[in-house]
This record gives C-alpha cells, sequence and structure tokens, in this order.
C-alpha cells in the first residue's frame, strides 16, 4: 500500500523503544522477512477484504489551518480499495484539493498491478536485521529497510516486525523518492495492531515540509474494521437459519 504521507506529499505538489536484546543466533534477516511474507500470505487467504472507518487530520499550525475528513473503505479480496467521503470540515484548500488527491493516489497505488510495486518484500527492499525492541509491550525484530528502486511507492527506513506472529507493528521513515522539489521533507510512522486475528493499520502520524505551505502534520486513525470473511459467514449462518 501506498504510505499515506507520501500520498500527502504528492496532493500538496499537486495544488519507540529502546533497544532491549539482540536478536536469536538462529535468525537472520532473510528468516525474518521469509516468515513475515509466509504469515502474511496466511492472513490475507483467509481475509478476503474488509471494510473500515478513518479519520483524517490534517494541520499547518503556522497558517493556522485545520481540516478534518471521515471516510469509510473497503478493500476487496484482490488488494484494490474503495472510498466514501462520510464527512468533512475545516480548511477549504485541504477539503478541496489535498483530501481528494490524497484518496486517489491511494487509489492508484493499491491497484492490484501496481500493489506488488509498494510491498515490504525482497523484490523491492534490502533488508539488515539491527537487533530487538519492544513496541507497545510486544517484542519486535528490528529491520532497516533500503529501496532497490527510487520508486515514488517505497520507502528508506526502519520496520519493526513481531517476534512471535511475524506482523508489521510499525514502520518509519520517508519516501524513497522526493515526490518533488516543492517538498522539502517528509517524515512518517505508520502502527499497526491486531484485530481478532488479522493485523491492520491502527495509526499514521507525518509530517510534510513543503516550501509554499510549510510544514503541515497529518494524522489518521483506523477503526471499525469488519473482516470480509465475517460477512460471508453471517450471511451462511443466516441462510442456514431460515432452511431449517
Amino acid at each position: 500500500m501506498m504510505h499515506s504521507s507520501v500520498a500527502l506529499a504528492l496532493a500538496f505538489v499537486m495544488a519507540g523503544a529502546d533497544s532491549t536484546a539482540a536478536p536469536p543466533a538462529f535468525q537472520s534477516a532473510d528468516e525474518v522477512v521469509a516468515k513475515m511474507m509466509a504469515r502474511d500470505r496466511e492472513r490475507q487467504a483467509a481475509l478476503h477484504g474488509y471494510t473500515a472507518v478513518r479519520r483524517y487530520v490534517l494541520e499547518n499550525h503556522s497558517r493556522h489551518k485545520r481540516a478534518e475528513m471521515l471516510v469509510r473503505v473497503t478493500c476487496l479480496e484482490d488488494g484494490s480499495k474503495q472510498f466514501e467521503v462520510v464527512g468533512a470540515n475545516g480548511w477549504g484548500g485541504a477539503r478541496k484539493f489535498v483530501f481528494p488527491r490524497l484518496l486517489g493516489a491511494e487509489t492508484e497505488a493499491a491497484r492490484p498491478d501496481l500493489r506488488e510495486r509498494s510491498r515490504i518484500i525482497p523484490d523491492n527492499y534490502t533488508f539488515q536485521l539491527d537487533g530487538m525492541e519492544s513496541v507497545r509491550g510486544r517484542s519486535a525484530y528490528v529491520l532497516t529497510i533500503e529501496p532497490k528502486t527510487e520508486n515514488k511507492y517505497l520507502a528508506r527506513g526502519k520496520v519493526w516486525v513481531d517476534a512471535d506472529e511475524y506482523a508489521i507493528l510499525r514502520i518509519e521513515g520517508k519516501p524513497a523518492k522526493n515526490p518533488s522539489f516543492w517538498v522539502k521533507s517528509v517524515h512518517f510512522v505508520h502502527d499497526y495492531d491486531k484485530d481478532g486475528p488479522y493485523w491492520f493499520p491502527a495509526s499514521d502520524r507525518s509530517v510534510t515540509d513543503v516550501r509554499i505551505f510549510g510544514a503541515t502534520e497529518m494524522t489518521i486513525e483506523y477503526f471499525d474494521y469488519t473482516p470480509n470473511a465475517s460477512h460471508l459467514a453471517a450471511q451462511e449462518d443466516a441462510a442456514l437459519r431460515s432452511s431449517r
């Protein structure tokens, strides 16, 4: 998935914890990544997509501007996304130009023919295992990721991988490619959390420093996840009960 902080930077142009222990000797970066990919395939095979709600908050303190947007997102089984804006208020420029382009950029990046270009996999990154840290009480492997290409969908930074379930807990860094001369810098932190048997985005925090607008902060909160598999199970149960 395209990082929202990267999409935010593009939209403007167009308009932890301390280390606690060394990793076990039998683990290498390649082993951690291989297990992460295997577990991800298992979870995705069972998920069949989901629906959720997001709250976007955009703030530019130097201009005293603020905007919010509430969005319902549907992620289909092939990974593509559909967005429905429930409501928005505040900074008119953000509501008219930034938010729509932000959603448009993520919709494009989630297309099945482009999604592989943004995944944290060996085709896109080299990995270095730097140790272990605790993230929200969970032990995690810390991997430095270096993009293999200057791709706008990729990032340069660190990834924290849960040591028990090999799911990504956190990604922190900056885009692999600066979207434009007008963007001075972008820094982001994406956190993920477990909801039932699945792992979903929990929050995004990013700061984009644009030469015209100055530093703009964006936060995204994710909630009300409903896996599509739950919908199917509920429909099957209802059909079974009606047939009795």
